[in-house]
């Protein structure tokens, strides 16, 4: 069970994919993760080129590293999606990715076109806070 509770606001447009607020108790940890790049284990750049498919590397990757603090994906809080791109169709194209891996969780999110990312050949970054209350 997760400990985000998503807040939606009437008041606003539904036209958004995700939930325009999140909270987490007080007793909740918060995992404040790196972003989450398309890089292989050995280091090198996965799916250059295809902005689709460095979205999915990251979220394996960022599933990894929420995996190693006690956290899924429904633990998530809020994104932040990065595309090194100024064509908001490579936007939306790696944003269905990242919203389809959430599913019925559509955490709060910002999806932001980018100058430069920092690995080689780098599309897609996911940064991500998350929030989960550990079981005695």
């Amino acid at each position: 069970m997760t400990a985000v509770t998503l807040v939606r606001a009437a008041e606003l447009s539904d036209v958004a994919q995700y939930a325009y607020a999140a909270t987490a108790p007080q007793n909740a940890r918060l995992i404040f993760l790196a972003g989450a790049c398309p890089i292989e284990q050995d280091g090198s750049t996965a799916a250059v080129g295809d902005h689709a498919g460095q979205a999915r590397k990251c979220i394996e990757n960022l599933e990894t590293a929420l995996a190693a603090a006690g956290a899924v994906l429904t633990d998530v809080i809020s994104t932040r999606v990065l595309v090194a791109s100024t064509d908001r169709a490579e936007l939306r194209t790696a944003w269905a990715v990242v919203r389809d891996a959430f599913g019925a969780h559509e955490v709060p999110s910002t999806l932001m076109g980018v100058t430069v990312l920092g690995y080689d050949d780098q599309l897609v970054e996911i940064e991500t806070v998350a929030a989960v209350v550990d079981r005695a």
